[in-house]
């Protein structure tokens, strides 16, 4: 068997046939070349004459024949560290050996999406093609390049399951959710998978520009136009030719401007503020909005004609809450994400089961970004010593918006813990007291280890055993 060196080579062994039956044209437009195996024996016979650049291992598959392949296979491959473990659940990953923990590059969670294998794959052999290891942070779940999602709900894989399809199309696109739920990330990677990929694209939040200086932002004018248009200036329809223009916050923009909006969309071409002549545009629109469109316009303050022009394709983005088998490796990203740009070095901290268990249960309004917000300020601030995540650095770092009453904040949260089962109706002072008392329990009163595993100095430590 002769390899396509121009492709990326990736074998997977597992014996779950929604995962060997994936679409392998799908991979080839992606320039992949994916090899399915049943069994490490049949692993091992394609090892002797081919070396992929990824190898991806079901965890049932995981025994001491496996790691001696992949240690092989590395002895090999300088460049190809990229071993992506198949689990079925993180508790799995959890309890791996530290073998395994010492040769997986990342994680891939079942059950398994064609976009976030793709997307894994990219980032791993991204790694080895970056020369400057900074290339290797990807932001919150996309890149500027290339789409990356983090998520293995089946809400999340409903709310994306057309998404390559809507990529492909030229019509118009609404994204809909919450604030916080990814809109802008989404419509990133709608471009990226589009045939309008080397193109640019061009966000404009219309709710964030005053109704004044909106217009000229959009449409441009020319000099001369009104006082201060010293200048001719391009505008976003503009700056967008032959890409894709995101409007974001689309239900805050004023009427008038929706009418011009609409006759941009029906004609292709735009007047600039000022200008006779009309300027062809080549654009495709997607816009995004947390509101209902629908009752925007039976309040008679959004058009219905404009509606139905923005509103092709549509894509709804579920809130946080309702995909919350997603906060742990969300959590998990972001937390590694952080300690990675500080120039801290693998193998970083793990979340203790009673902290995931936690951060599950939050509401979280803010949705992703909050969540974002929260896990790195815990990063920013963790000790360099400390080995794990507990509930007790979390506590520290929320805001008092995240929980409708932060002092009872506590029986629903951690009650179920099985390290630390929290009386009902106490202060968050108390919840912390007890933390630490229960943690001074499991060493035996020994301060120094105490304040180790909290992650907080035995100064501070004495300082609140003593209040």
């Amino acid at each position: 068997m002769h390899l396509n060196h121009k492709n990326i080579v990736v074998a997977i062994v597992d014996e779950d046939t929604a995962l060997l039956n994936l679409d392998r044209e799908g991979f080839k437009e992606n320039s992949i070349e994916l090899f399915t195996f049943e069994s490490l024996r049949e692993l091992t016979s394609f090892l002797k004459s081919n070396i992929p650049d990824v190898i991806i291992i079901a965890i049932e598959k995981v025994e001491e024949q496996s790691i001696e392949i992949i240690k092989s296979y590395k002895s090999k491959k300088k460049e190809g560290l990229f071993y992506l473990l198949v689990s079925n659940d993180y508790d799995v990953v959890d309890i791996a050996s530290e073998d395994i923990k010492n040769i997986v590059e990342d994680y891939l969670y079942k059950p398994i999406n064609p976009i976030r294998l793709k997307a894994k794959i990219d980032l791993a052999i991204g790694k080895f093609h970056s020369q400057n290891r900074s290339l290797q942070i990807v932001d919150p779940i996309v890149r500027q390049s290339k789409p990356f999602f983090i998520f293995r709900s089946v809400a999340m894989q409903r709310a994306l399951a057309n998404l390559t399809e809507i990529a492909l199309s030229d019509q118009t696109v609404l994204i809909t959710g919450e604030t916080g739920t990814g809109k802008e990330i989404v419509a990133r990677a709608i471009h990226s998978l589009s045939r309008r990929n080397q193109g640019p694209f061009v966000p404009i939040n219309c709710g964030a520009i005053p109704e004044s200086l909106i217009e000229g932002e959009l449409f441009g004018h020319e000099k001369g136009a009104f006082t201060g248009a010293i200048k001719t200036r391009k505008g976003k329809f503009e700056n967008a030719h032959q890409g894709t223009l995101f409007l974001d916050e689309i239900g805050d923009m004023a009427l008038h401007l929706q009418v011009r909006l609409l006759r941009v969309l029906e004609d292709k071409r735009v007047f600039r503020i000022g200008a006779d002549e009309p300027i062809p545009v080549d654009v495709r629109v997607i816009s995004a909005t947390n509101t209902d469109l629908s009752k925007s316009v039976s309040k008679g303050i959004f058009r219905e004609d404009l509606l139905y022009r923005l509103n092709v394709l549509r894509i709804n983005l579920p809130p946080l809450r309702e995909r919350r088998e997603d906060i742990a490796l969300l959590a998990r990203h972001f937390f590694e994400r952080t300690l990675f740009e500080m120039g801290r070095k693998a193998p970083y901290p793990e979340f203790s089961p009673e902290t995931l268990y936690m951060l599950e249960k939050l509401p979280w309004k803010g949705n992703v970004r909050e969540l974002r917000n929260v896990i790195t300020r815990i990063a920013t601030l963790f000790p360099t010593d400390a080995k794990k995540v507990f509930p007790f650095h979390v506590l520290q770092h929320l805001d008092e918006t995240v929980v409708d009453n932060k002092n009872n904040f506590k029986q629903d949260i951690l009650q179920e813990s099985k390290y630390y089962l929290i009386p009902k109706d106490l202060p968050l002072s108390e919840v912390e007291t007890i933390i630490i008392n229960k943690t001074l329990e499991r060493t035996g009163g020994n301060k120094s280890k105490a304040a180790k595993i909290l992650g907080i100095s035995l100064r501070t430590m004495r300082r609140k055993v003593n209040k």
